[in-house]
């Protein structure tokens, strides 16, 4: 059942994505641009920047944005542990709404890391 959740905001993404893209929106064209300079190695690599990301999702309560900077940070070699430690992060910046939050990003980690 919580792959199939996933699965779905997985295809909604790329949906919107598409649509936005064929639409040629200039405002969704500057934000990939955006998110490319932001998650591009710098002082901090790639995978430092997805587990900040991670930790900003479960204090925004962002399922999808859960979802793709964990996924992310995984590819970018982030471990388990890491991943965790950037959820627990999270979980402090938000309080106990956080905790709310961090159940579905455990579930995620749980399909990422040993799916």
């Amino acid at each position: 059942m919580f792959m199939s959740k996933l699965d779905d905001i997985r295809r909604r993404r790329k949906e919107a994505h598409a649509k936005l893209l064929a639409a040629k929106s200039r405002v969704y064209e500057a934000f990939i641009e955006m998110e490319r300079a932001a998650f591009t190695n710098g002082a901090l690599t790639k995978k430092q920047k997805e587990l900040i990301a991670v930790g900003i999702s479960v204090a925004k309560d962002c399922e999808s944005c859960m979802q793709w900077h964990i996924e992310q940070a995984a590819k970018d070699g982030a471990t388990e542990r890491e991943v965790l430690e950037a959820v627990e992060v999270g979980i402090e910046m938000a309080g106990g709404p956080g905790t709310v939050s961090a159940r579905f990003a455990l579930e995620v980690m749980e399909s990422v890391f040993k799916g």
